[in-house]
């Protein structure tokens, strides 16, 4: 049975001066979430946003936040984040020394948790976390800025990463972020992937609805062929 095809455009690049009216178009178009990238200068070359436009969307939406935490101090602020009413909050491996430590702070808040890897980190670093937590994202572009292109060899990660997800048993939503676009999510989605972060493929048109209807379509069957599995990196 083909798995549902989750949607999860990304504000950041949303046009920030109509915020709450991009959400409610986002919403009608048929949006699955909301991702949001939280970057601190540091960690990623870029600064984003905090817990105030968090707590802010959650009074203009019931749709899930999906917030993706590209900061160096991921513990520091797990509370902030879940206060301010996201639904999961995602750590990178590469930040977060004690990987397991932090996962069981964000659930010990009643949010979900995620763990994310850069493109050149391997999937053996969450191999002993992947039975605790509920999202596995997918880097593949390097985090920091929107509109990259999407380096190809993460399509063989995300299949990995797939085949670990369903040989251990675990129930966590795999995603991809990064350059994700119509002409390529019949091959994410094929590799594996059951959310797709889109962020200027959906602003950039004027229609939202049928841009996100056109990636969800690319789940189809008839789409593509699954992608072959190797030994994962």
């Amino acid at each position: 049975m083909a798995r549902p095809v989750l949607i999860a455009p990304s504000i950041l690049s949303a046009d920030f001066a109509r915020l709450a009216e991009e959400v409610a178009a986002l919403e009608q178009a048929g949006a699955d979430f909301l991702h949001i990238d939280v970057m601190d200068g540091h960690f990623v070359p870029n600064l984003t946003i905090g817990p105030p436009i968090v707590a802010a969307l959650r009074k203009v939406t019931k749709l899930p936040l999906d917030v993706h935490l590209m900061i160096t101090n991921a513990d520091a602020f797990i509370a902030e984040f879940a206060d301010a009413g996201a639904d999961y909050l995602t750590v990178h491996v590469e930040a977060c020394p004690h990987l397991h430590r932090t996962v069981q702070s964000i659930k010990e808040r009643g949010v979900k948790a995620g763990v994310t890897l850069n493109p050149a980190t391997s999937l053996n670093t969450i191999e002993e976390i992947l039975p605790d937590v509920d999202l596995v994202l997918i880097m593949s572009v390097n985090p920091g800025f929107g509109g990259q292109t999407f380096i190809a060899s993460c399509l063989q990660k995300t299949a990995s990463a797939r085949a670990m997800i369903d040989r251990t048993g675990s129930r966590a939503l795999l995603e991809v972020d990064g350059g994700v676009k119509i002409d390529n999510a019949a091959q994410v989605l094929a590799a594996g992937a059951d959310v797709l972060v889109a962020g200027s493929a959906i602003f950039s048109t004027r229609d939202y609805a049928a841009t996100i209807a056109a990636m969800r379509a690319a789940g189809q069957p008839s789409s593509t062929t699954p992608l072959r599995v190797s030994a994962h990196r």
